[in-house]
């Protein structure tokens, strides 16, 4: 991130530090917090502006200069299971982001102030039952609400940056403003599938919650970030008053941006840790049904109704609790990732191709997950002809703790080791507003087995999956 001073002098005043972030340099710490990048103008033909709606007679133009955006963006998703799976089907899903970013310095209020609102709705059905994978095949099932339509106000966020170096930040946040790198964590335009958004090591931190946090820039290429928040968080929950009533979660990050070769490349790693007293994986066979329905895990799309039903299709008698469930009173994960360019034209560093790497460990209980990995290949405008396209090769394994419902595993075979997916894509940049992904799936899923409409065990063969993402920039 690349900052520019300016002292300004007000009549019988000392002088103001205003504090102008102009570049974001791929740090996404930093572009969930700061301004967003705004272009000369929002007009122009229906093939070179930057949003459908244009400028709106120019006073989009003239509310950016006085520190006002208005954005939204609409994602449709038609999709279908072609082969494997639990059935074959296809669906239609969607959502629109809507958000509201406000400039203190640009309003003429005071400087290095930044105010950001964002909601969600979403609409249509996913694939989640139809497909068999615990891990979301997209990441956008996962929100506002879990596998269903819903809106939600996912982000409330007030920042203050005090020098180039050194910011704070409260409010509601949205943790997927974070997720974002050079070849994944954008579900419009980059992979789908929830494991190659983000490392599955976060299963139990929330997507939105209440909380705070700072951020520090050292130098020009070292960002560090850490932020407690309300543990139990969700996009539907807006009663600040309760926040952390059932404890806290602490996500601490460092990002260092390195250039061998004059290639461009990331190295992070992140840790979490909370204190928020869960049930833990080892119980009780008679609680094992209150352990599924109960806990949450934030970014699993909730497997635990799926497994309860095949709890109950063949062990009844361990539906009803006959002693205390044992719970843990903290949890942790430490995660690596790196991405790196190996070409990129000369003169240019937004554009090449490259590798991308994570890794994450977790405690494995009360955390579901135990390892996380993701690797695969990128580019961007390396086609001819084709500056904004990108696209991607990608292969993510979430293999589950070995206390995860063992007596399911053990009695009926169901699997649960761990899940692998494959996922290919090409975003074609249509125009500055419009674009269009054709992507595929291919996922092995960490249960052998499924109920059937008849209350049976069926075997799940590898999924095929299918669709073309639109994203529109309104």
């Amino acid at each position: 991130m690349n900052f520019s001073l300016t002292f300004l002098r007000v009549k019988n005043a000392a002088p103001i530090l205003l504090c102008t972030i102009l570049q974001m340099a791929a740090n996404p710490y930093a572009n969930a917090l700061g301004p967003i990048d705004t272009p000369p103008t929002w007009g122009g033909d229906l093939s070179s502006r930057p949003r459908l709606s244009g400028s709106w007679g120019g006073s989009r133009d003239e509310l950016a200069k006085k520190g006002v955006v208005l954005d939204a963006d609409m994602y449709l998703l038609p999709q279908g299971v072609v082969a494997g799976g639990k059935d074959t089907a296809a669906e239609f899903w969607g959502n629109v982001d809507y958000s509201l970013d406000l400039d203190m310095g640009k309003m003429g209020l005071w400087p290095g102030g930044f105010f950001k609102f964002e909601g969600v709705s979403s609409f249509g059905n996913t694939l989640y039952n139809d497909v068999g994978a615990v891990v979301p095949t997209n990441a956008s099932y996962l929100f506002p609400g879990i596998n269903e339509a819903d809106s939600a106000l996912m982000g409330a966020t007030f920042t203050q940056f005090f020098s180039p170096q050194f910011g704070v930040f409260m409010g509601k946040v949205n943790l997927f403003d974070f997720t974002p790198t050079e070849f994944y964590g954008n579900y419009r335009t980059q992979f789908s599938n929830a494991a190659m958004n983000f490392s599955m090591a976060y299963a139990m931190v929330p997507l939105s919650a209440y909380g705070g946090g700072i951020l520090l820039l050292p130098t020009e290429n070292i960002t560090l970030a850490a932020m407690a928040l309300d543990a139990s968080g969700t996009p539907s929950d807006n009663d600040v008053g309760k926040a952390f009533d059932d404890g806290t979660t602490v996500v601490s990050a460092a990002n260092i941006k390195i250039k061998p070769f004059g290639l461009v490349g990331h190295q992070s790693v992140s840790g979490i840790w909370s204190d928020k007293t869960r049930f833990s994986l080892d119980q009780d066979p008679t609680n094992i049904g209150r352990m599924l329905l109960n806990e949450r895990f934030p970014r699993l799309a909730n497997p635990g109704p799926i497994l309860s039903r095949i709890l109950e299709r063949f062990f009844p008698e361990l539906l009803v609790p006959v002693r205390p469930a044992n719970r843990k009173d903290n949890t942790w994960a430490v995660i690596y990732s790196f991405d790196q360019y190996l070409w990129q034209p000369e003169g240019d560093s937004s554009k090449g191709i490259g590798l991308f790497f994570s890794f994450g460990a977790t405690d494995g209980n009360p955390n579901p997950i135990q390892y996380s990995y993701l690797m695969g290949i990128g580019g961007k405008g390396v086609m001819p002809g084709r500056p904004d396209d990108s696209f991607g090769i990608g292969w993510a394994r979430t293999q589950f703790s070995d206390h995860f419902v063992p007596l399911l595993r053990e009695r009926l075979n169901l699997g649960l080791d761990y899940e692998d997916a494959i996922e290919l894509y090409y975003t074609a940049s249509v125009t500055p507003w419009l674009s269009l992904s054709p992507n595929l799936q291919i996922i092995n899923s960490a249960m052998n087995k499924t109920l059937n409409s008849n209350g049976e065990l069926q075997g799940l063969d590898t999924t095929l999956e299918a669709s073309l993402r639109m994203n529109i920039k309104f």
